[in-house]
């Protein structure tokens, strides 16, 4: 007919390195990974970390959200951010972003 019989081949010889040259790429790529997403962004979560248990008052900080203002009063988990003159908002201490350096803000 049109279609060949189909024998089954004998094994080759098996590979002397097993199976760790098949695992090298993917071992390759966590370490890539490790090295370029992983460990920068654990380490600036931990100088955010450290940024935000140095808070004082008088601080002047900007918000994730983009509010500027200087610090009024520090608490456990909150911070009173004064935004104006007699104005004062609440925000998570985790919500600051940067700290400005003093002077930054002329108009509070």
């Amino acid at each position: 007919m049109l279609i060949s019989n189909a024998y089954a081949q004998a094994a080759g010889a098996s590979d002397p390195t097993g199976g760790l040259m098949g695992l090298l790429p993917l071992i390759l790529m966590f370490v890539v990974l490790w090295f370029l997403m992983i460990r920068p962004q654990m380490k600036r979560a931990k100088e955010h970390k450290a940024m935000v248990e140095a808070l004082a008052k008088g601080d002047e900080v900007v918000t994730g959200g983009g509010i500027a203002g200087r610090v009024v009063e520090v608490g456990d988990s909150f911070v009173q951010i004064e935004v104006a003159p007699n104005t004062v908002v609440a925000a998570q201490k985790q919500a600051v972003a940067t700290v400005l350096p003093k002077g930054t803000l002329k108009a509070i």
